[in-house]
């Protein structure tokens, strides 16, 4: 018996760059890079070694269905995947129905609830909501008592104290526990469209979002779905710099030499660390290939492989030979049943640190030699954390879709000879593999192939 196969039918997508698939997709081609300062209120908290960042733009999100009452009881992160997967629905063409208004329920049309599943990766979950939580819980006792303080010459460490007291909120969020909760984006996407499937959530760290779209490749290929809503989701961009302190001071980050802009470099030379983002969330949507045929669907690529590893070596160190995660991208290839030869192109993993870019160029090199091409996302949407496998996860099926790459930024002097987009590039694409590497030792890697028109 032949196995199931797995198509992408549909794409949603936030990131720095762009608020829908078509943006990003478009601002990476076009070599668009996010990078801005860092806001002034975090410098209050804090002296800081890195001064840039990839900050979302604006996001519509009454747009996406999602009213002043249903935001305050959803951490940020579930409400930018809740924007990625009402795009990516629409987008295959599934067409949804308001079943309960009050409780902004809805039906897909057409699709067997039960065997429609949802496997979302998020590094932090809510972790938004937990500092936000944490603040109120320890400083709303003393709001009487500060606001009877006032000191005739207001020093800055006042000021900062009393921007803080002002961001608390009225009273505590009672819904903060099912805000934190890991399973929350998965939760809240199955609820929200009725789909009684298998509902898994994959925190593997940086790895989560391509873990993501190989569980739901494993889960249809199983039989125990027909679609799956996949993909990865991340925001850490709270009113106090909390996350962005902690990479900071593990040094870890991208500092500024000269322009602000040249600061993200992956796979150069002159690279410092990577640049975080505020957040971003992209959700495919992984279809059985003939329950697609039969609804008429177009298809962005076929997922074919998945592989997955682990370095049991340090929490945030790669482990320095790349050993398992070039067995990652070996068991996705034999998976797939083709040969690293056959590899068209590589979306690295490419943080821009200078452990992780030493490591995985030599393990491209190793594998690959320097035949396919390769580009890292990140030097243009930054560092979207658990959503990033996903992010490029998706970007890779437009690469085979539209038979581009986008280029890797700041690309001056690479690290290794490997065959590097620099720019957008037209390429004959059949075969690509999407890898990701993760705080914790995780490496996951997915394969896709080209859809013949």
């Amino acid at each position: 018996m032949s196995r199931r196969r797995v198509a992408v039918t549909g794409i949603g997508m936030v990131s720095p760059v762009g608020t829908t698939a078509a943006e990003c997709w478009n601002a990476c081609l076009a070599g668009r890079a996010a990078v801005a300062p860092i806001p002034d209120q975090w410098r209050r908290w804090s002296a800081y070694q890195s001064t840039v960042w990839a900050p979302l733009p604006a996001v519509d999100f009454a747009a996406a269905g999602i009213g002043p009452l249903e935001a305050m009881r959803l951490d940020r992160a579930v409400m930018l995947a809740l924007v990625a997967a009402g795009e990516a629905l629409a987008d295959a063409g599934l067409e949804a129905s308001l079943a309960d208004a009050k409780r902004g329920i809805w039906r897909l049309a057409g699709i067997d609830d039960e065997r429609a599943g949802v496997c979302m990766g998020s590094g932090g979950g809510g972790i938004t909501t937990l500092i936000e939580s944490q603040n109120s819980h320890l400083l709303t006792p003393i709001l009487p008592l500060a606001s009877r303080r006032t000191p005739a010459s207001p020093d800055p460490a006042s000021e900062a104290l009393n921007t803080l007291l002002a961001s608390l909120p009225k009273r505590f969020n009672p819904f903060s526990v099912s805000m934190i909760m890991p399973n929350a984006v998965s939760a809240t996407l199955g609820i929200r469209y009725s789909l009684r499937g298998p509902n898994t959530t994959c925190a593997l760290a940086c790895a989560a979002g391509t873990a993501a779209v190989g569980q739901a490749l494993r889960s249809i290929r199983g039989g125990d779905t027909d679609m799956v809503l996949c993909g990865g989701t991340e925001f850490v961009g709270d009113p106090f710099g909390s996350v962005f302190r902690a990479f900071d001071t593990a040094k870890t980050l991208a500092s500024v030499v000269d322009r602000p802009e040249t600061a993200n470099r992956p796979f150069d030379r002159g690279r410092t660390g990577f640049l975080l983002a505020e957040g971003g969330a992209a959700v495919l949507i992984c279809e059985e290939w003939e329950h697609a045929r039969r609804r008429g669907a177009r298809m962005y690529a076929e997922v074919v492989g998945y592989g997955e590893s682990f370095d049991a070596h340090s929490m945030m160190i790669m482990e320095p030979s790349g050993r398992q995660l070039s067995r990652a991208i070996g068991l996705s290839l034999t998976d797939a049943g083709i040969a690293v030869g056959d590899v068209d192109y590589v979306n690295a993993h490419g943080t821009g640190t200078i452990i992780n870019d030493d490591v995985e160029s030599a393990v491209i090199e190793g594998l690959f030699g320097s035949r396919p091409l390769v580009s890292a996302t990140k030097s243009l949407t930054g560092h979207c954390m658990g959503a990033s496998g996903a992010i490029e996860a998706a970007l890779t099926a437009l690469s085979l879709r539209d038979q581009k790459v986008h280029g890797c930024v700041n690309l001056e002097d690479p690290v290794r000879p490997l065959n590097f987009a620099r720019r957008s590039t037209d390429a004959g694409l059949t075969w690509a593999v999407s890898q990701s590497s993760a705080f914790g030792g995780h490496n996951a890697a997915v394969a896709m192939r080209r859809v013949e028109p």
